[in-house]
């Protein structure tokens, strides 16, 4: 999966191009915030069609995990009443047009050539969804949060963590206990950075629908 931020969207940030260094650097850097962002926001911010998630329902809705959706292609009951797959007609579920799906109680008079089978009054305990989602950009927001991250790393004057100054010839270094100093050589995703992704609407949810493996 792409990195959320490029080398390029630090050297902006920073007012100058990257040196040598920080460009090698910057490459592990840029991969371990993503993958931290990503982790706690549960979002991927890439842009992906005919993506398809197992889904188990709380009451009649299914949530849909990725943000914004763009289309629901199909649902798809799951290992109910005997058959193993049932595609459902649109009229028989809606999309609010946000991330939710709303499920409609099943008739048999209104399918067409549906197997003779019992269906009862409950609904399927599982379903398929095939879904698009995500921006065709990755949010101003979320660029901002993950060059945050890195360029702390990058602009540390040490890459021992707490150290806050260091030692070359005659330039002495001293160490600061706790939770003050540089950040050392790994990207952290601080309670800062944590509300400005809640604050942009990217925080994470209880989304009220249960997500399965495929």
């Amino acid at each position: 999966m792409a990195d959320l931020a490029t080398a390029a969207d630090l050297a902006a940030r920073l007012g100058r191009a990257l040196t040598a260094t920080e460009t090698t650097r910057s490459v592990p850097y840029l991969k371990d915030a993503s993958a931290k962002v990503r982790k706690y926001t549960r979002q991927d911010f890439t842009e992906e069609a005919g993506d398809v998630v197992r889904l188990r329902p709380i009451g009649t809705r299914l949530r849909l995990p990725q943000r914004p959706v763009t289309a629901v292609n199909s649902v798809t009951a799951i290992g109910w009443a005997g058959i193993p797959d049932l595609v459902l007609p649109a009229g028989f579920w809606g999309w609010d047009g946000i991330d939710v799906i709303e499920l409609s109680p099943f008739d048999s008079g209104l399918w067409i050539n549906l197997p003779t089978v019992e269906l009862g009054e409950d609904l399927p305990d599982t379903y398929d969804v095939d879904y698009d989602h995500g921006d065709d950009t990755v949010p101003d927001d979320v660029i901002a949060v993950v060059c945050g991250m890195v360029i702390r790393v990058l602009t540390s004057p040490s890459v021992v963590e707490g150290m806050n100054t260091e030692k070359v010839g005659q330039y002495s270094y001293g160490m600061q206990q706790g939770g003050g100093g540089t950040p050392g050589a790994t990207v952290r995703l601080t309670e800062a950075d944590k509300d400005e992704l809640r604050q942009a609407g990217y925080g994470p949810r209880k989304s009220g629908t249960i997500q399965v493996r495929l």
